[in-house]
């Protein structure tokens, strides 16, 4: 790698894009999406992650960069597999009470597309005792927050006291950092930060802990071949308002661009086998949507430049995203 890296860490993000692009279709949303008995974390848990990269990516890329041009028809692609939203209204009158469709739909609407008629039957059902006192982790009811704020429902603010009774939020001793902790704290801060776009949303007091603790961290979870989780830290790190020393960024990529297959995918953990065949879809979807994020945020920081769209929205500062039903699909 060069002084920065920037050139390698980018064709880390670009190799990662191939393999998304190439495997859209394993994203697509099958007939067990809407049944009674559909696994979630096979069918809607892929698609909104991949609709959350791709989101991301745009907003931290310029729209001449052709992984803006990837990302932006990927989201298109994630969109569409919604029926440009019309399945999250069939999905709220099967599950009115479950919180994973507001969460996907607010990854879309955060890029400026909405359906009204979700929106609406959504707001209602979030007026209700049930659904404001359903009992959920904190990292979660954080996440569900947000996802509330982006899809238009307006509530007293609780994401303070919420925040505080994560893992993160109580500053625990370092050393009892662990695999459920470390995923538990990169959701935190995406959460915090729009998923990167506003460094300042992290306290002053996690800043300096996350500053402090995190390079021995990524070092422990790169050793230990956990390369989803160390691609999650990396977003992390690039998206603290002071990240950390490029000489660790750069030593981290290099281990990401070894495990790396040729075809872009990068398995979710374990030293790479050359001899081990690439991970099926499931096993590796994730890491490989992880790593063309933290590029993505990485080449960003290392280069000084700022956000694409500011004001966090998936716009340009000053406009205001179309409520109209399946508008604002990026180009």
């Amino acid at each position: 790698m060069t002084a920065l890296g920037v050139s390698e860490i980018r064709e880390v993000g670009t190799a990662a894009f191939a393999w998304l692009a190439a495997h859209r279709g394993d994203f697509a949303l099958g007939e067990d999406a809407l049944t009674a008995d559909g696994h979630v974390d096979a069918t809607w848990k892929p698609l909104g992650e991949l609709a959350q990269t791709c989101q991301s990516v745009r907003t931290h890329l310029a729209p001449s960069d052709p992984l803006h041009v990837c990302a932006s028809d990927l989201l298109r692609f994630a969109w569409q597999q919604t029926g440009r939203g019309e399945l999250f209204v069939r999905l709220q009158r099967l599950e009115p009470f479950a919180t994973y469709p507001l969460e996907v739909y607010s990854v879309f609407a955060a890029a400026g597309l909405r359906h009204s008629g979700y929106e609406a039957a959504a707001a209602t059902t979030a007026r209700t005792r049930g659904w404001r006192f359903t009992e959920q982790e904190p990292t979660r009811r954080l996440g569900v927050l947000k996802a509330e704020r982006r899809s238009g429902i307006d509530r007293p603010d609780e994401s303070g006291p919420v925040l505080r009774r994560t893992w993160l939020g109580g500053l625990p001793e370092p050393w009892t950092f662990e695999r459920s902790s470390g995923y538990a704290l990169t959701h935190v801060v995406f959460h915090l930060t729009d998923w990167g776009r506003d460094p300042a949303g992290v306290p002053a007091d996690l800043v300096a802990y996350l500053t402090h603790w995190l390079p021995s961290w990524l070092d422990g979870c790169l050793d230990a071949g956990m390369w989803d989780l160390g691609c999650e830290l990396l977003v992390v790190a690039a998206s603290l308002p002071d990240p950390p020393r490029r000489a660790t960024f750069q030593d981290a990529w290099m281990r990401i661009a070894r495990a790396q297959y040729d075809s872009g995918a990068l398995p979710q953990e374990a030293p790479r086998d050359e001899a081990a065949a690439e991970p099926d879809f499931l096993h590796c979807y994730h890491s490989t949507l992880m790593a063309a994020f933290a590029a993505a945020q990485t080449v960003k920081r290392l280069s000084g430049e700022a956000d694409e769209h500011p004001d966090g929205h998936g716009s340009r500062a000053g406009s205001t995203p179309t409520r109209r039903s399946g508008q604002g699909v990026p180009g």
